[in-house]
């Protein structure tokens, strides 16, 4: 994946850590289930993670036999490493061409693998609104050839959101924007 972080991080392992970690920061991982993931050696995961933790950009807790680890909400660079990691990946923009467009946007879900940090290439939304179907299709196709990604949506109209909310906010998800009463709030 050629992305922003390669012109300033060397490391494979650890571009792939923080976008992993970053991306949904509620995320926890573990060693062998990182590097299963990302096709590499325990022994390179563990030394990324050790680096990352070490400047405090990854806190670790020991659960059972394993070491789950996961963003630090309270590190001082937090907002701005999950800002670039949205970037990269392109949610960023996903958001900033729809939701103008769609007609009555509510809200907007990141679920999939991206809401557990993973970059499988595609994004899964799901969108909460009265939405201009046509008008979805063609910004999300001239999106994903922006962002290198396929893009995936699931369109939900208030009543039935409310009907089914408990199914989908139990399974992994990460709200990315949602309308105020008089403003529009994109998540951070």
């Amino acid at each position: 994946m050629t992305s922003f972080f390669d012109g300033l991080i060397t490391s494979k392992t650890r571009i792939k850590l923080l976008i992993r970690l970053f991306l949904n920061p509620e995320s926890r991982s573990y060693l062998r289930e990182l590097a299963g993931e990302f096709n590499v050696s325990s022994n390179a995961v563990r030394e990324e993670l050790n680096q990352l933790a070490h400047s405090n950009l990854l806190v670790s807790e020991k659960v059972g036999r394993q070491v789950h680890y996961r963003a630090n909400r309270k590190h001082p660079l937090f907002p701005e490493l999950t800002s670039m990691v949205r970037k990269t990946i392109g949610v960023d923009k996903v958001i900033d061409w729809i939701v103008g467009s769609l007609g009555k946007l509510e809200q907007a879900y990141l679920i999939g693998d991206y809401a557990q940090g993973r970059d499988n290439g595609i994004i899964d939304l799901l969108l909460v609104g009265d939405i201009n179907f046509n008008q979805l299709h063609t910004l999300s196709k001239k999106t994903e050839q922006y962002i290198n990604r396929k893009i995936r949506h699931l369109v939900l109209t208030r009543e039935e959101f409310d009907l089914q909310k408990d199914i989908f906010l139990t399974k992994p998800h990460l709200l990315i924007w949602r309308s105020g009463p008089n403003t529009l709030k994109k998540t951070s």
